[in-house]
């Protein structure tokens, strides 16, 4: 049985390579949940056989392992698409991690700089050609909401002075567009006046390179954020995603649209974004506690 449920994994793959159109990314991530899955499935059993309390028996084994709810929660939920995926194919004539939920965690809140805190960080004028570069990224991010994945992706033809909405190509291969705002044009079109000067970067199309000409690489970016963080003595970890999380409490804040925010973000489901609204309410009620005059203890 262990070959057949070696078998039925790589046509699952190949489903999510082939038909979904999943990064190579999210494939792995798949591939890796449901080996660990498997290997505490007997051999002797196919995939089919397994009932809830079998699924049920692994999550309460992750549990006592102490993994985290939400690293759970994914794991049922590619079980859960795998199932899916055999029901479709006739494999399997039921999905035993229908109804199971993960336990519950406590869900921590996105971090996020404030606009104040954000416009004086990026008001900064950068004057040497890895700060104009840097700052080009850190407009992008936080002008339009990208993912870093999506930031590292784009070329320089992907951004046109005379049209500031930027087509994004996100996850599960399902494209958005964002609005450009005028600063992050700015900063961008600063980056391409030295960009070509670059030799180097003749007959490269990313927008964002290094200065020996490769495309910028995320964890390249990921270091140059936490680089600038430190220099400006930001009050946290400073990465990408805190540029993301910022981009959508601030929208969310002053203007109250969800479903706005939630097609900027390109999230699949509202209740992604929903967690920008315990966002938005702790900030109001730190304005309450701040100046509403019943609000203090004598």
């Amino acid at each position: 049985m262990e070959n057949d449920n070696s078998r039925l994994l790589e046509q699952f793959v190949n489903h999510l390579k082939f038909e979904k159109q999943f990064s190579i990314h999210t494939i792995t991530s798949y591939q890796r949940d449901l080996q660990q899955f498997m290997h505490t499935v007997p051999s002797d059993i196919h995939m089919s056989a397994l009932r809830p309390h079998d699924i049920r028996h692994y999550i309460g084994v992750l549990h006592r392992q102490g993994l985290q709810s939400r690293s759970i929660q994914r794991k049922l939920s590619v079980i859960r698409s795998f199932f899916s995926f055999l029901i479709r194919e006739k494999i399997s004539d039921h999905n035993p991690a229908q109804s199971l939920q993960s336990p519950k965690g406590k869900r921590n809140l996105p971090k996020t700089l404030d606009v104040d805190q954000l416009q004086v960080f990026l008001d900064q004028v950068p004057d040497d050609p890895l700060a104009i570069r840097d700052w080009a990224i850190m407009e992008l991010l936080y002008s339009s909401g990208l993912r870093i994945s999506e930031l590292v992706s784009l070329n320089t033809d992907s951004i046109q002075a005379s049209n500031p909405l930027l087509t994004i190509t996100g996850k599960g291969n399902k494209t958005r567009l964002v609005p450009v705002g005028q600063q992050a044009i700015n900063a961008i079109n600063k980056w391409l006046d030295l960009r070509a000067q670059q030799a180097s970067l003749i007959h490269e199309h990313a927008l964002f390179t290094t200065l020996q000409g490769k495309r910028l690489s995320i964890r390249a970016i990921q270091q140059r954020l936490k680089h600038w963080g430190q220099v400006c003595n930001l009050p946290l970890d400073f990465h990408p995603h805190i540029l993301r999380h910022s981009f959508a409490s601030h929208l969310l804040e002053s203007s109250g649209d969800l479903r706005a925010v939630q097609d900027l973000l390109g999230h699949e489901d509202i209740s992604t974004t929903q967690i920008y609204t315990h966002l938005d309410f702790q900030h109001l009620a730190q304005v309450y506690d701040k100046t509403h005059p019943r609000s203090r203890k004598k």
